[in-house]
């Protein structure tokens, strides 16, 4: 049993990464499910929020930087 459990095992391992990368690079699969998902749960509106946060973001850091450096100059 213990050289058919590990031949079976091998296959698996094998054949998972494989079946993964055949479908990832299915071209109309992916458009038709992963592309539509992420834009059902990323509205465009959102993804403009998101940025906006991210420059608030980025400006507080870059003023905080420039803060410390002339307290320390």
């Amino acid at each position: 049993m213990g050289v058919k459990l590990e031949i079976f095992r091998m296959i698996i391992y094998l054949t998972f990464p494989v079946a993964m990368f055949w479908v990832s690079n299915q071209a109309e699969w992916f458009e038709d499910h992963v592309i539509q998902r992420k834009r059902e749960l990323w509205p465009p509106e959102k993804l403009q929020e998101i940025e906006e946060f991210k420059e608030r973001i980025r400006k507080r850091r870059e003023e905080k930087l420039l803060r410390d450096a002339r307290q320390n100059s």
